[in-house]
């Protein structure tokens, strides 16, 4: 079971696109083309290093927490939504659906988040990001069967950047980075945990598979976006 539990989020050829984005984007900061965006969130070039290639491969792990009753209808198949296409994993035997958190997509931005408020001592403003970007985040998830919830990729990123430069100019970006990420795991996955069962997905994986790709782009592109508008590298709190 432990070996069907890891999959790529997305297929080969649109996980590679992830990939492709996340080289161009150190080689830029190695560049010193985008170092500012990550100065402003508060990390160095080795850091977004570790952030962006560290969210990619842990995309292929899922932590199992429970199992939900229902029986997966799907196995093995790759589904279509709003131009991404899902994998599916392929099972022998499943008891359900099985409940797991992904690295990528859950426990290393989690943590990032984390790291930022406490930097920054940001509860409030981070608190509010959270919320009003899981709202959005909420009103577009859409259940998929196979997949358990998978949001548009896209639609959220300038909404992020907005937000967060409205919040606070000085921390647009790191505001950026926690609630685009844990805003879409809250609205997508969190809100959702209750029409999970009833998908027919093996493995429904908060942060993994339908909600992976938004979260990936939406921390890193909303970081660039709110970048560009901070005027300079925010002021830790210790």
């Amino acid at each position: 079971m432990s070996s069907q539990m890891h999959y790529l989020p997305l297929t080969p050829a649109l996980f590679s696109i992830l990939v492709f984005l996340a080289i161009g984007l150190i080689i830029l900061v190695q560049l010193r083309i985008l170092r500012y965006a990550y100065m402003r969130l508060g990390v160095g070039p080795g850091t977004a290093l570790l952030l962006l290639f560290g969210s990619l491969i842990g995309s292929y792990f899922n932590i199992p927490i429970t199992v939900l009753p229902g029986t997966p209808l799907r196995s093995g198949q790759i589904v279509d939504y709003f131009g991404m296409q899902y994998i599916v994993p392929v099972v022998v035997s499943w008891p359900g659906t099985v409940l797991a958190v992904n690295v990528g997509g859950a426990v290393i931005p989690t943590l990032m988040s984390s790291y930022l408020v406490l930097r920054y001592q940001l509860w409030l403003k981070a608190a509010i990001a959270t919320v009003v970007i899981a709202f959005v985040i909420h009103m577009m998830a859409t259940p998929v069967p196979g997949i358990g919830i998978a949001v548009p990729v896209f639609a959220p990123v300038v909404t992020t950047a907005i937000l967060a430069f409205i919040l606070s100019r000085e921390y647009a970006a790191p505001l950026a980075y926690i609630g685009g990420s844990m805003g879409t795991l809250v609205g997508a996955d969190l809100l959702n945990l209750d029409k999970i069962s009833g998908l027919g997905a093996p493995v429904a994986s908060i942060g993994g598979a339908g909600t992976f790709d938004g979260i990936f782009l939406t921390g890193i592109l909303a970081v660039l976006l709110a970048g560009i508008a901070s005027p300079s590298r925010p002021r830790p709190a210790w």
